[in-house]
């Protein structure tokens, strides 16, 4: 099975930036199609973005999109979403998700998760 750890939370100032990452362990990183999903206080996790297996596709949600970047390096067994142009509603617990298929927005697609980590975006 995969294990997934996400690193690189904290706090930034509004119009600021943050990089994610997420290492993998335990499988073939390149056999797996990865997300990025955040969850807020009170609020169900929400897709934010992913990224096929070898990097060619990329989707996003419409709260995000111009902002944030998913990319991966499957040498390195790493997905990172860079986020640029922070804003107060980005604070949330971000958890990055591994799939066997497509690349889905859908968050039963998606069967290994990490612990998640904590971004705070102050005004």
């Amino acid at each position: 099975q995969v294990q997934l750890v996400e690193s690189g939370g904290g706090l930034v100032q509004a119009g600021g930036s943050l990089r994610l990452s997420c290492a993998a362990s335990g499988g073939t990183f390149s056999s797996y199609v990865m997300g990025w999903f955040r969850q807020a206080p009170g609020k169900e996790r929400e897709f934010v973005g992913g990224i096929s297996r070898r990097g060619s596709r990329t989707d996003y949600a419409d709260s995000v999109k111009g902002r944030f970047t998913v990319s991966r390096e499957n040498a390195k067994n790493t997905v990172y979403l860079q986020m640029n142009s922070l804003k107060p509603e980005d604070t949330a617990v971000y958890y990055c998700a591994a799939s066997s298929r497509e690349v889905s927005r859908i968050k039963s697609d998606y069967y290994y998760w990490g612990q998640g980590t904590q971004v705070t975006v102050s005004s």
